[in-house]
């Protein structure tokens, strides 16, 4: 299939916030291609999206992996416009060769976001489990995005301790050119 030829014959399409809504999508259109689809013939997925919930996207991301690995299906990810935050986990799924992007799309590497406030009232040693709790919860997230930063880098030029650093300095923005450059994506449509 010719790389221009993919852009209009995606047969996932995805759009908008990462979340309850786009999985239940993801869910039913990756059904539908699996019936419709004849062997060999690989699963396109188009994206585009200004975030959402991290755990979605790993989710639908564990679905994909296993539909390459259980299924043998040949996936491919097409980014449009915008794969910002949770896209980018979703777009991890994917092993560079199979990533492109459209000429001008953006993308958007971060840190996870946390946002919770913390209550303590009491004796001292009572408030400590949930001081635990809270902890743990960040070192699994922490655990987590290392472990999506190392699959969206494998296989490319950029290794995750240098993608560590660059998003510890701040949000980062990258074109499709610098992506195609870093061997984050294998081509521009």
């Amino acid at each position: 299939m010719h790389n221009k030829q993919l852009a209009l014959d995606a047969n996932v399409r995805l759009y908008g916030s990462v979340d309850d809504d786009m999985f239940r999508s993801f869910l039913d259109q990756v059904a539908s291609a699996r019936k419709s689809l004849g062997d060999g013939q690989p699963v396109i997925l188009e994206l585009t999206t200004t975030g959402g919930d991290a755990e979605t996207a790993r989710r639908m991301a564990t679905d994909l992996r296993m539909l390459r690995d259980y299924d043998g299906r040949k996936l491919l990810f097409i980014g449009k416009s915008a794969v910002y935050s949770a896209g980018i986990t979703l777009m991890s799924a994917f092993k560079p060769h199979e990533r492109f992007l459209t000429r001008h799309t953006e993308l958007l590497i971060h840190e996870r976001r946390v946002e919770r406030s913390i209550q303590l009232s009491g004796a001292l040693r009572s408030n400590m489990p949930m001081l635990r709790d809270a902890m743990a919860e960040l070192e699994s997230g922490s655990r987590l995005e290392r472990k999506g930063f190392e699959q969206l880098v494998e296989g490319s030029k950029l290794s995750t301790d240098e993608l560590l650093a660059k998003v510890m300095e701040a949000d980062w923005y990258l074109g499709a050119t610098e992506a195609k450059e870093l061997g984050l994506v294998h081509d521009i449509l």
